[in-house]
């Protein structure tokens, strides 16, 4: 499923939104000049589970080297595919999810989902060596966000690789929890199939990016409601 636009238009311009999407393509541009050295970086960047849950290996690296990749693999890309899909599903949704929670808020709220996706890839993952890289667990943090922030919003979607059309208008709801789902879905199966998964795409870090953003949107919506509901008992006094 491919989301093309959502109805809910930002009341503010999506400062924070837009300069990871410049960010990421800078570093995507970086990349291509790596040439030969590229895998070596990604290794060095990318988060590699193994880093983490085998001492001997763990033991080669300094913290400040330890925590870099948290952040960094954030930023990397596998190719324009890869990069696109992210940049443009961050565009659909992470302008209202900035809107609402202010755009400080939002950065924090960015990295600290990415940083929760790439905590469960490694739980998920512990014995896998292949660096993971992507905006994807942080974008789906934003998602998680939208899903329990805009829940009534609609989204005109179309489904690969029939690109042209049909298009359909679902709520956004519904796209987002179907898309949670095939994620869960396929995170599960291939820890069936292969207890030891390594490399493709890291569907924990989808879901644990997700739930993040949708917990953490939940309890900022309720402690809105209880601020605005005292604020407005106070006013009757």
């Amino acid at each position: 499923m491919l989301p093309l636009r959502d109805d809910i238009p930002s009341r503010r311009f999506p400062v924070v939104t837009l300069t990871l999407i410049a960010i990421n393509v800078a570093v995507f541009f970086w990349e291509l000049q790596l040439g030969p050295r590229l895998a070596d970086v990604l290794l060095f960047l990318g988060l590699v589970p193994v880093r983490y849950t085998v001492g001997e290996v763990a033991d080669l690296f300094s913290w400040p080297e330890q925590i870099l990749p948290f952040f960094s693999s954030m930023f990397l890309h596998g190719g324009w595919t890869h990069l696109l899909g992210n940049l443009w599903t961050l565009w659909i949704f992470g302008d209202n999810v900035e809107d609402r929670l202010g755009r400080r808020r939002f950065l924090v709220f960015y990295l600290a989902g990415g940083l929760a996706a790439g905590a469960l890839h490694i739980y998920t993952n512990p014995t896998s060596a292949v660096p993971t890289i992507g905006a994807s667990g942080a974008i789906a943090a934003v998602m998680g966000g939208y899903f329990r922030l805009f829940p009534h919003a609609r989204v005109a979607m179309v489904i690969p690789p029939f690109f042209l059309g049909p298009y359909f208008v679902v709520p956004a709801v519904i796209f987002l929890g179907w898309w949670f789902i095939l994620q869960f879905f396929n995170g599960t199966l291939s820890l069936l199939a292969r207890p030891d998964a390594a490399g493709g795409i890291a569907w924990w870090a989808h879901i644990g990016g997700f739930v993040f953003g949708a917990l953490l949107c939940s309890v900022i919506k309720v402690r809105h409601f209880y601020r605005r509901h005292h604020e407005e008992e106070e006013s009757l006094w």
